[in-house]
């Protein structure tokens, strides 16, 4: 088998383990938590839809190609709870060693190409990055909404924290922090998210 193709095969049953990777949310009909696989996949399709949303024009594909690979450093590092401050004081230096396994085993351009759009996005500084961020911020919400904010109940979320990693949502898309602002408001009022 030729080479390259080895190594992005390879690569690809790599992935397949973020299927296995749990996250803190509920699927919108409460059954499950979803696991990262589901959640980039969300992310790609909204991507597709809401580009129109974006503050900024924007390359689409690199903003799919970037919240499809964003959770890949999980397979090794883990899925970190957004209000996980202990978990958050080593996920990056978990996060960059899997990222240094798992995107080298593609053959050496493409390893560059992830890495440098896995890196692009966890800066959050250009419009693709902003708007991809702005998606997985956004994402969480609306299935903590559906489901009557369970997993917020269950973490006993409080509006600060809430408010305080959604800082910078409105960069990608004001239109998408507008509509999720809106949702905190009335999950507050329904003591979904505490009230400080």
């Amino acid at each position: 088998m030729d080479e390259r193709l080895r190594k992005q095969m390879e690569f690809v049953l790599e992935v397949d383990k973020l299927k296995k990777i749990g996250r803190q949310t509920y699927l919108s009909d409460a059954s499950r938590k979803e696991n990262d696989a589901e959640h980039s996949w969300h992310l790609a399709l909204m991507a597709i839809l809401l580009a129109e949303h974006s503050n900024r024009d924007i390359d689409v594909l690199k903003v799919i190609t970037m919240v499809l690979i964003h959770d890949v450093v999980e397979i090794d590092a883990g899925d970190t709870y957004a209000y996980d401050e202990t978990g958050k004081m080593s996920q990056r230096a978990r996060e960059e060693a899997a990222a240094d396994r798992i995107f080298n085993i593609l053959p050496k351009d493409q390893a560059e190409y992830m890495r440098n759009i896995w890196e692009e996005f966890e800066a959050c500084e250009s419009p693709e990055a902003q708007f991809a961020r702005t998606l997985d911020n956004a994402q969480p919400v609306m299935l903590n909404h559906a489901t009557d904010g369970r997993a917020w109940r269950e973490h006993e979320v409080k509006l600060s924290q809430v408010m305080n990693r959604n800082k910078n949502t409105h960069k990608g898309s004001e239109d998408i922090w507008e509509y999720i602002h809106g949702l905190f408001i009335e999950n507050v009022s329904k003591g979904n998210i505490i009230k400080e």
